[in-house]
């Protein structure tokens, strides 16, 4: 795959504050993953970021004595030409853009959530066409190189990508990753002797079973409630007896649509406090960049964990070791169903455990997928598949029944009110939908 004087990676979204825990698993991986030539690229409003991490990452690579090189970029054509590896981790519109998506839904008494419900729905609008715009300058510059896509809403993305474009992708979340080091700590094994199966789509998965050393563990981590919640998710417990009857773990992001009621005065509390999750964001990356921007630093700061993608940069390093090495072991991610999940589509993108070969993510066959999962999983990928089709072709009438068929949004009337909000809201990234009236003038 590589020539001979080693691997080149391209991060597109480089001046990112997780970028310098990739960096790290890339100087620690050096022997099974020799990156030669380390890429971050970014869009000139993130100029002034993608200095303070880029230098942060010279550092951090002059410290190791490696002899990888880090090039900082405004031109992503130059960083994809003759790219083996390109991951992604943007966000279209910046911060202030997830403020509005997740602002506005609230004034409609709807879950305003970044990547589920009406604001998951704008980003996709925002991003995919950004993403498939860049899927071309791969198929052009980099025809053979895998693209590993964080960008949320990753399932979206991904199936976009997988639908429109030739190029070899897999979609990532570190949710799964995350499952399995709590596993690992509560049972004190080391994460190989685990097995978890999900089941479902990104943010929208099932924990059908959980063996550890072969020893089936599901029920006493359905017992063990309390434990189990992600740090960017407020913490609102599950059920027990709930979960008992359920016999399965549900993703965090599955407390949108189970306990609607409770998440969304929650969201209005923290909103009228001015602290909306964007607001947090922002604070924490300023803070990181302060301490990035120090010329003494030369190693990934500890505060990088508050930010809310904990082993993110773990999950895409370890996909980028197995597919360059072959390896054959099993990583949860997000694929082409191709009748995994016999209810959905071929190209629909699920979210389960895969075989990664050198020629790619083979996934598994279920062993259990959850009766009552079946309605929610088909209710959204319906709403999904709508709107990737939305955000491709600029209709307004698939945009409306996008809105109208996803579970949170309680009307076809708030869909289109909200809609017609949220569209002008993000005029400036949406042309697709814009554009139109010109055209037809």
């Amino acid at each position: 795959m590589a020539n001979e004087q080693g691997l080149k990676v391209a991060v597109i979204g480089g001046g990112s504050s997780y970028t310098p825990e990739l960096v790290e698993g890339f100087i620690l991986n050096y022997d099974k993953f020799p990156v030669r030539e380390l890429w971050l690229v970014d869009i000139e409003p993130g100029q002034r970021k993608l200095n303070i991490v880029g230098n942060l990452a010279k550092r951090m690579v002059e410290k190791s004595g490696l002899p990888i090189q880090v090039h900082l970029t405004l031109d992503r054509r130059e960083a994809i030409k003759g790219a083996d590896f390109v991951s992604t981790q943007m966000r279209v519109g910046m911060l202030d853009a997830r403020g509005r998506d997740e602002s506005i839904p609230l004034k409609y008494g709807v879950i305003g959530q970044e990547t589920t419900g009406p604001g998951g729905m704008m980003k996709a609008l925002r991003t995919i066409p950004v993403l498939l715009d860049i899927c071309r300058d791969i198929e052009e510059l980099a025809p053979n190189a895998w693209l590993l896509n964080f960008t949320n809403p990753a399932g979206m993305v991904t199936e976009a990508i997988l639908k429109y474009t030739k190029v070899r992708s897999i979609g990532l979340c570190n949710a799964p990753i995350g499952l399995i080091k709590q596993v690992s700590s509560k049972y004190n094994v080391a994460a190989d002797r685990i097995y978890a199966e999900f089941v479902g789509l990104n943010h929208l998965h099932w924990i059908t079973r959980i063996d550890v050393n072969g020893e089936d563990k599901l029920d006493e981590m359905l017992t063990d409630t309390a434990g189990y919640s992600a740090k960017n998710v407020p913490a609102r417990e599950w059920n027990p007896e709930f979960l008992q009857s359920l016999r399965a773990l549900p993703s965090y992001y599955l407390k949108y649509f189970y306990m609607t009621d409770a998440m969304l005065e929650e969201q209005l509390e923290s909103f009228e406090k001015g602290g909306n999750r964007a607001e947090v964001v922002k604070r924490v990356e300023e803070e990181l960049f302060q301490l990035y921007n120090n010329p003494d630093l030369n190693e990934k700061p500890k505060q990088l964990e508050q930010r809310g993608g904990a082993f993110y940069s773990e999950a895409a390093v370890n996909l980028m070791c197995s597919l360059y090495n072959g390896t054959n072991d099993i990583q949860t991610l997000n694929v082409a169903n191709k009748g995994i999940i016999d209810f959905l589509p071929d190209d629909a993108s699920i979210e389960v455990n895969c075989v990664v070969t050198k020629n790619g993510p083979l996934p598994l066959p279920l062993t259990k997928v959850p009766p009552m999962a079946v309605g929610l999983i088909h209710a959204v990928k319906t709403y999904e598949r709508l709107a990737i089709d939305a955000a491709v072709t600029g209709d307004r009438g698939l945009a409306i029944q996008a809105m109208a068929h996803h579970p949170l949004v309680p009307s076809v009337e708030v869909a289109i009110k909200m809609l017609d909000e949220m569209l002008e809201a993000n005029k400036e990234y949406l042309p697709q939908f814009f554009k139109k009236s010109a055209a037809n003038a």
